[in-house]
């Protein structure tokens, strides 16, 4: 489950020509086609569902029911002569050359994939980091996805590379089919720019690698002799030798069926490779086993929902989502902490140490680790920080990254071979600026997004609702600073509430922007379920908890109309996927709420979901 920026050029154009719109619509609860509603509509508990033929994904009945749906819904829109404008307006920015080309730091080098109206499904291409900071990288293309579909008559989409350090010129490319999660494995030669003849290869699946050296892979696949689990990932884990065939290779580890994961971690650093068998049950939940140098796993003693981040200079490094006291060492839910690797080998904890520790406004967000430090973002009150830590004796000295204000920090690569970083900043009204931090030295601006609209007309606000039980909620409201507040002003609310994705400030999407052009105001809702305030305001709507995100969301929708930004019928609600179900029970629980719903790619169904798709790999997070 993912959450972003929003990208589906249509909804969003939908969104901003329903602005004149939104005074005369009725409350959610209005019905049209109110006869068709009735003729389909029945009771579910104890009898049969009439729309289960909608969940089949790829069914004709239900393909031909969603292109019924889109005809009415474009024939209105497109029609409408402010659509092309503003279509067009966000098309011209995602498609911009001037966006910044993000990429992996790997030995020296920055790898890039890029897309543009030249290159529809791709460049994968490489320059030298000192070439990447300059205002004109030289590029070397590594392969043009374009061209590959051609040659092959294939409608292959980019879904990454793993490659092998140091030299990071042996890779397993991942090429999905349309897109599906679903990938064909193949074995590419950066330096000579071809596939691998009789390199590792493997057809279509859900799969994923680890390379242990340059003749060995730590796979995760079903085919050739592997197994599916219930959502329908691998099972096992082998060992592949090259110039064998992976009906041979050694298994090392398999899962329990009902596991939603289980997946190889190897990490090349200055002190050496250390390799890791992951389980996870469920999202939120990992046994760590550690791989000896003859092969033999030992799960480490560690919390059962631990988030495992990776290891340095003997030292394994940890996320915790509860309290963990043990052998005279206690963390707090949300810290950031080490263990040594041996003393875990042997069952033990000896020489455990925080890293960083979470407060009542603090939550640790992510971790990544270069060479010779731990590098810590975290959100207080929802804004944006970034510490480094170093090895101080048997503990950790941890700093403050100096920040601009008001915004979100976001790791982008670390490499683990140098103390070298790429770490993010934004806010809503201020785009994009890339930072490199290397060797301990203050960071430096190496690329910049240009600025997409003025800004200055606008701010943006925080603001804290009363939920049902008394938690205050806090969101964002970005509005135009002239803004009557008379209950007028057109307004999108946004929220997701899910899976410990955090909603932190940052710029605003193209269509976000035509939005507030044209006189509205948008709301981002950080209420629980999410991870604005660490594993607590996650947990505190998990399962049968669920309601707890909706009322935050009623909550703060109720607080716009109160303090007269916006009215019931001038409100519209969005979210995708988790949002999606989000504002589809916000629509049933609380109808009088909001004028206008959009529910995107919505998870709805909470009877069936888990024999849905990947649905049962979300058993933690709904029950």
């Amino acid at each position: 489950m993912w959450t972003g920026r929003v990208t589906n050029l249509r909804l969003w154009a939908a969104f901003a020509l329903a602005l004149p719109l939104f005074a005369g619509l009725a409350a959610c609860d209005r019905k049209s086609d109110e006869t068709a509603v009735k003729e389909e509509t029945t009771t579910i508990a104890g009898g049969e569902d009439p729309f289960l033929w909608l969940e089949e994904v790829e069914g004709e009945r239900a393909l031909a029911w969603a292109r019924e749906q889109n005809e009415r819904a474009l024939a209105r829109l497109e029609t409408d002569p402010r659509f092309a404008a503003i279509r067009d307006a966000a098309l011209a920015v995602y498609t911009a050359a001037d966006r910044i080309p993000y990429g992996e730091i790997r030995n020296g080098n920055v790898d890039n994939f890029w897309q543009d109206k030249d290159h529809v499904r791709g460049l994968w291409r490489r320059a030298t980091l000192a070439s990447y900071a300059s205002e004109s990288p030289d590029w070397r293309t590594l392969l043009d996805l374009d061209a590959l579909a051609a040659a092959e008559g294939e409608n292959w989409v980019w879904k990454g590379a793993d490659c092998l350090p140091p030299a990071f010129d042996r890779c397993v490319l991942r090429l999905s089919r349309g897109g599906a999660d679903a990938v064909v494995l193949r074995e590419f030669d950066t330096q000579s720019g071809q596939f691998v003849g009789g390199g590792f290869a493997l057809g279509e699946e859900k799969q994923n690698v680890a390379w242990l050296d340059a003749d060995r892979l730590l796979i995760a696949s079903p085919l050739e002799g592997g197994s599916k689990n219930t959502s329908g990932y691998a099972r096992t884990i082998r060992l592949w030798q090259r110039g064998t065939p992976l009906a041979d290779a050694q298994q090392v580890f398999e899962s329990a069926e009902t596991d939603a994961f289980v997946f190889p971690a190897v990490f090349h650093r200055p002190e050496g490779r250390e390799a890791f068998i992951v389980r996870a049950p469920d999202f939120f939940h990992q046994t760590v086993y550690h791989m000896g140098a003859g092969g033999a796993l030992s799960a480490l003693p560690l919390p059962d929902d631990v988030d495992f981040r990776g290891v340095i200079d003997g030292q394994l490094i940890a996320l915790l989502r509860s309290d963990w006291a043990v052998d005279g060492f206690s963390a707090p839910a949300g810290a950031v902490v080490s263990v040594p690797l041996a003393s875990l080998d042997a069952g033990k904890v000896d020489g455990a140490a925080i890293i960083a520790a979470p407060s009542e406004t603090l939550a640790i967000q992510d971790v990544a680790r270069t060479a010779d430090a731990v590098y810590v973002t975290a959100l207080d009150n929802v804004t944006g920080r970034l510490m480094r830590a170093t090895r101080d004796g048997d503990g950790w000295r941890t700093r403050d990254i100096t920040l601009p204000p008001n915004g979100t920090v976001s790791l982008v690569s670390a490499d683990e071979l140098s103390d070298t970083l790429f770490f993010n900043f934004e806010s809503f009204l201020d785009p994009d600026t890339l930072y490199l931090a290397r060797d301990g030295g203050d960071p430096e601006p190496v690329k910049h997004m240009p600025a997409r609209f003025d800004a200055a007309d606008y701010t943006v606000e925080q603001q804290f609702a009363t939920s049902a039980d008394g938690t205050r909620v806090p969101y964002f409201l970005i509005r135009a600073k002239e803004m009557a507040f008379d209950g007028s002003t057109p307004t999108i609310l946004y929220g997701y509430g899910g899976f410990e994705i955090s909603l932190s400030p940052s710029y605003l999407s193209p269509l976000a922007i035509e939005w507030l052009k044209r006189g509205g105001a948008y709301a981002v809702a950080n209420i629980r379920g999410g991870g604005e305030f660490g594993p607590r305001w996650h947990k505190a709507a998990l399962k049968e908890n669920r309601p707890r995100a909706y009322e935050d969301f009623a909550a703060v929708a109720e607080d716009l109309v109160a303090r007269q930004v916006t009215s019931a019928r001038r409100l519209g609600i969005y979210g995708g996927s988790n949002g999606g179900l989000l504002v589809g029970a916000t629509m049933v629980r609380y109808p009088q709420l909001c004028g206008a719903v959009v529910s995107s790619v919505p998870l709805l169904d909470m009877l069936l979901y888990h024999k849905l798709l990947d649905g049962e790999s979300w058993i933690g997070e709904y029950g």
